[in-house]
């Protein structure tokens, strides 16, 4: 049988099963989008010609990585808020409210292609403007499941003094739901199924009851997944507290949220009963180590949510809290600061991050009849990384394999030299085959010395801990 490409002699790790699924000399037979075969190499060369063959002696080939949970169009603040308290208000609004539409789209794809060069081939991408954002999806070649970030707040919420409740305003929810429905009727399954969307409000503690109701209603109308905040900081919590009576998690168990079309992303402040509760409900989680990390010095509760039946996933989040959206990253940070938080070195090996970052995030967002793990019939979304980097070598085989622990825990990005996803070659040689990089950077920088100069009073009057460094030139 004729297909277009196939992957020879490397190391495939196909993620099916329980483990990673490894196949030695192994193989993977491409054809159109998706995945004809997947077997030894002798075995794909004998039944099947290809177009190209692409040697993979000495690589490891796996599913391309998912983020679960991103937000692209804040890549242009990346490290202006870190090690300092308040960094919603004091760190990252100061430059926040003069970021333009037009700019957060320019970041946005600063970060698409900063995770594709690590790895990343499908984005949750949950943010303001979505329809503008997701044009450079259609561009790059990038697969995204992708919301609206919805809520009722005003653009200067970021001024009001700490502690304070949110004022909400129906108009401005109205027009953010509008662009989360215009992705749903317009942008759902286009560009051949490469793009996906599903529904994302911001938080319980960002938006009216009724507003969020109607969330409620819309998911099971349009039988999608809601992309939600929940539990993300003791601000969060206070909110809801103060107007509810209630903390976040009891809330959305009261009015029927807790449920499979839930993905809770963060859940930094649940306590282990509330943890326990969201997973017997069935909704899934989303944790972002380097994240919360650092923006709260927490470790959210991935494994108890695991322990407790619960499906999980990771993210990256955003730039200006993470300074990286890069899933090997958060692989190996959500496995070193579980083991460090249950002083156990045993708990969160490799195998489960690995699996959190494919198939178990595929899972979570609801795609994982088309991604996730190398299986006939799925979509042709997978990566090649070299295992002869001097930070991956030596490789063992036998008597045991090193090869996943240093994935998590060595691996930094770079070693991906080719990304294939719907079956193209987006990324070859670590050259990206789509778009240009260098002028993508090139843009990036010109909005963000536009944005320094249009912040600077804001940033001044806003005196941070971060601003405190810089006068003492610690930074």
């Amino acid at each position: 049988m004729k297909v277009d490409h196939i992957i020879s002699n490397a190391y495939v790790l196909t993620m099916e099963g329980n483990g990673v699924g490894m196949i030695e000399n192994g193989a993977v037979a491409i054809k159109g989008n998706l995945i004809e075969a997947v077997g030894q190499t002798d075995e794909i060369l004998k039944d099947f010609k290809a177009e190209r063959y692409i040697d993979g002696k000495g690589k490891a080939v796996l599913p391309g990585l998912i983020d679960a949970h991103i937000h692209t169009g804040m890549a242009i603040f990346r490290g202006v808020a870190q090690d300092m308290n308040n960094w919603m208000q004091k760190g990252l609004w100061p430059f926040m409210k003069h970021l333009t539409v037009e700019e957060s789209v320019k970041g946005s794809m600063l970060n698409i292609v900063e995770g594709i060069k690590a790895g990343t081939t499908t984005f949750g991408d949950y943010d303001s403007n979505m329809p503008k954002i997701i044009e450079n999806y259609v561009k790059i070649g990038a697969r995204a499941r992708v919301a609206e970030l919805v809520n009722e707040i005003p653009d200067d919420i970021g001024d009001l003094p700490v502690g304070e409740l949110y004022p909400f305003f129906p108009e401005i929810g109205e027009r953010k739901l509008k662009n989360n429905l215009e992705l749903l009727d317009r942008w759902h399954e286009a560009e051949n199924g490469r793009i996906t969307a599903i529904l994302g409000p911001h938080g319980p503690d960002m938006m009216s009851l009724e507003l969020l109701n109607e969330f409620k209603h819309l998911a099971e109308k349009y039988d999608t997944k809601l992309h939600m905040h929940v539990a993300q900081g003791d601000r969060e919590i206070d909110q809801m507290v103060k107007r509810y009576g209630k903390r976040s998690i009891a809330f959305l168990d009261d009015h029927g949220f807790l449920n499979g079309r839930l993905l809770a992303v963060h859940l930094t402040e649940a306590t282990d009963s509330e943890t326990r509760l969201v997973a017997s409900k069935g909704s899934s989680m989303i944790y972002c180590a380097g994240s919360i990390g650092i923006i709260d010095g927490l470790v959210p509760p991935l494994l108890t949510f695991i322990e407790s039946g619960g499906q999980g996933a990771l993210g990256s989040d955003q730039a200006p809290g993470n300074n990286c959206n890069n899933m090997f990253n958060e692989m190996k940070f959500a496995a070193i600061l579980t083991k460090v938080k249950k002083s156990n070195p045993t708990v969160f090996p490799a195998t489960l991050a690995l699996r959190l970052a494919t198939i178990e995030a595929a899972k979570v967002i609801g795609l994982e009849h088309q991604i996730g793990s190398l299986t006939k019939g799925k979509k042709a979304d997978i990566i090649m990384i070299n295992l002869q980097e001097a930070n991956l070598s030596p490789v063992f085989s036998t008597p045991i394999r090193n090869i996943v622990p240093n994935l998590v825990y060595s691996a930094r990005g770079h070693e991906v030299e080719m990304s294939i996803i719907d079956g193209k070659i987006i990324m070859e040689d670590r050259i990206l085959q789509t778009v240009d990089e260098s002028q993508v950077i090139r843009e990036a920088q010109q909005v963000a010395d536009a944005i320094s100069v249009r912040a600077k009073d804001d940033i001044l009057s806003a005196e941070s801990d971060i601003l405190d460094m810089m006068r003492n030139n610690y930074l």
